[in-house]
């Protein structure tokens, strides 16, 4: 018998615990131990959970128990849960996690005090909740060279811009609605600022380029400033805007970037709709595979949990070969230097001779047209330009008297 712990009882949390003891019998037979639940860690009482007489308040009732060898972090956040795991894992107890803050911020730090443990440190749900993703990377794609990974990471963001694409819902709306369906926090600064799906590109591109991506390090905007406007000029264009979080080597070195982005519809990633999530690697060998599915939610989530536990019992004795090293930003290809065509949005009295100047300030530009448009309204594609020469160009391009009101990044996908 392995005994584990669990410290968080929340929604994925309890359905950790949940899914542990609906199939304990079958998950039994796949590992050939069975997995009792010792400990759960949390604030609050659940005197109606089956297992009442088994919560704590005190994480020393985990880390002093000898007989606990698995813990399942699921508290979210950085702190306590930072402390928490290194402390279990310096304790010698494995530890499963779905906390993309705790592994984007200290995955390195953790995965090395794991490896000088002999221990396992793993995180499949912190990234797709229940789709499968660091698994396959570090297992089933190994054999390639992975050189470029986009993909759409937070379903909240993607189902505001679906309602903003199929229902012409305004960005206050769409998000109202999401509230109202939770699907986005109280709160939702994390998603729609683009947080979220930083933390997991920046997992991503850890494990498959070998070194630690903070997100500070990493350039990151929301969809909070993406308009109606611009949805419909995308759809003009023959395309989506959809949050991409992207890493990708150029020049030698990982361009990596959270953003929305025009997606063109010959690309998959333009027609995941809702919540869904959706990730497309590259490698050299398999080309393009992508993994799709719901990227949150209790029991998606939570599956990804418990099917990491199981590894963990199945690998006691040989800790799985996961692992990247500390990063300090010198592998990262600076902001300013990342290439895109560009959708611009500005409003001129004068749009012949705004177009013109855009010509001159940019380079060869492709009008685009909209039905209902604004008198002083005027919408065009630039050419491929680094960001540091776009944003001069855009300075000298207001020179005529246009004001650009907004710019979004052309995907290459």
């Amino acid at each position: 018998m392995i005994q584990v712990a669990v410290m968080g009882h929340g929604v994925v949390g309890s359905g950790v615990t949940e899914i542990l003891l609906k199939h304990s019998e079958e998950i039994k037979k796949k590992v050939k131990e069975e997995i009792y639940i010792k400990k759960v860690l949390d604030l609050r009482d659940f005197p109606d959970s089956p297992i009442a007489d088994r919560f704590t308040k005190n994480f020393d009732d985990i880390i002093n128990d000898d007989e606990i060898k698995i813990v399942v972090e699921v508290m979210g956040g950085l702190n306590p849960a930072y402390t928490f795991v290194k402390s279990c894992l310096e304790h010698g107890k494995s530890v499963v996690t779905s906390n993309k803050e705790l592994v984007a911020a200290k995955g390195a730090e953790l995965l090395k005090i794991a490896e000088e443990n002999n221990l396992n440190f793993l995180f499949e749900a912190s990234v797709g909740g229940g789709i499968p993703i660091i698994r396959p990377l570090n297992q089933c794609l190994a054999a390639n060279d992975v050189y470029e990974i986009d993909g759409i990471l937070n379903g909240t963001t993607n189902y505001i811009l679906n309602k903003m694409i199929k229902e012409s819902q305004t960005f206050e709306d769409a998000l109202a609605r999401a509230q109202q369906k939770g699907y986005a926090e109280r709160n939702p600064a994390a998603d729609v600022e683009g947080h979220d799906a930083c933390r997991k590109i920046c997992i991503l591109a850890s494990l498959v380029f070998g070194k630690h991506f903070y997100p500070e390090s990493v350039h990151t905007e929301g969809i909070t400033n993406v308009s109606l406007t611009d949805v419909e000029y995308a759809s003009a264009w023959g395309g989506a805007v959809k949050l991409i979080g992207s890493v990708k080597v150029t020049n030698g070195k990982q361009e990596i970037i959270v953003a929305p982005m025009f997606v063109s519809n010959e690309c998959q990633l333009s027609s995941v709709d809702g919540v869904f999530n959706a990730i497309l690697v590259k490698g050299d060998s398999t080309g393009d595979v992508v993994f799709y599915g719901k990227g949150a939610g209790k029991l998606p989530t939570a599956s990804a949990v418990v099917a990491d536990v199981m590894d963990c019992v199945t690998h006691q004795s040989e800790r799985r070969n996961i692992m990247w090293e500390d990063g300090n930003d010198e592998n990262i290809l600076p902001f300013e230097e990342t290439a895109y065509s560009m959708y611009v949005l500005a409003n001129t009295d004068d749009k012949e001779s705004a177009f013109a100047a855009a010509n001159e300030a940019f380079g060869s530009c492709e009008k685009l047209e909209r039905e209902n448009a604004a008198a002083d309204e005027l919408a065009f594609i630039t050419p491929v330009l680094k960001y540091a020469d776009f944003e001069k160009a855009a300075e000298n391009f207001e020179k005529c008297g246009a004001k650009v009101v907004s710019n979004i990044r052309i995907a290459v996908i």
